[in-house]
């Protein structure tokens, strides 16, 4: 993510993401941040300030790293300032977490070590179906009658898929099944929260379709007062929390160095 603070209300330049496979992840990061400042035109030398969070502590070229709850936080505001609340839905964990409306979060909840509320958990699902994960998310949408899956642990639920398959139960009603397991873990997580009002949804699933549909199917059931929002940018509200985190850090730096 490129960002331009300066003139005060923040520019995004260019974004970039990085695919990882079996690559080395600081390659990765080192390619991913090329690619964003050569779309944004500009050089190295021109980024006053390089700021990570998240697993990207392990960037060694970095001037700082921020928090990811506050980073989400903060670039979850910028997105939508009506937001006061977020569910990062990530590769490994899913946090739910409310913050006030200067990013400072207030209280959070996370998913158990057990994955079946994460991303990998999806894509361990689509690669077993033999379905790209892009096509995850239609399929989802287009079930007819959805077939629930274990919500407790994710071995149940890959062994309950297993048996759907063996049933021949067709794979869009699978995946919806498993799009509502995985909304049923956050609303979980939200209720214990107590939260309402607005909440975005940021990281990676926010692009899957089937479960921010599912989603927003549980959140007309549901007794709670919840509106969930998204971004065309959902995926990326950390780097942008992190980069505008990044851009006050180096208005002070200079406040100082203008006091020596």
């Amino acid at each position: 993510m490129a960002f331009d603070d300066r003139g005060g209300d923040g520019k995004i330049l260019a974004n970039n993401l990085g695919k990882i496979r079996k690559r080395d992840t600081k390659d990765v990061i080192l390619q991913s941040f090329g690619e964003a400042i050569s779309a944004a035109g500009i050089a190295k030398a021109d980024v006053s300030y390089i700021a990570t969070t998240g697993e990207g502590e392990m960037a060694d070229f970095r001037n700082g790293h921020f928090y990811s709850m506050t980073s989400h936080a903060r670039g979850a505001i910028f997105l939508n300032p009506d937001v006061r609340g977020a569910v990062d839905a990530g590769a490994l964990h899913t946090k739910a977490f409310l913050f006030d409306s200067r990013s400072k979060v207030l209280s959070y909840k996370t998913t158990s070590q057990c994955a079946s509320g994460s991303g990998q958990f999806l894509e361990n699902i689509s690669r077993y179906l033999g379905i790209p994960l892009e096509d995850v998310g239609e399929l989802s949408i287009s079930s007819d009658s959805p077939e629930l899956v274990s919500s407790i642990c994710a071995v149940l639920a890959e062994t309950d898929v297993i048996n759907m398959v063996s049933r021949g139960i067709a794979a869009g009603n699978i995946l919806k099944g498993i799009h509502l397991s995985m909304a049923g873990r956050v609303f979980n997580l939200l209720r214990g929260l107590k939260a309402n009002g607005n909440i975005m949804i940021t990281g990676g699933l926010s692009n899957d379709k089937g479960y921010i549909a599912a989603l927003r199917e549980l959140e007309k059931a549901e007794s709670m007062s919840l509106t969930f929002n998204t971004h065309p940018l959902s995926i990326f509200p950390g780097a942008i929390g992190a980069s505008i985190w990044a851009a006050f850090r180096t208005s002070r730096l200079k406040e100082k160095e203008a006091k020596r």
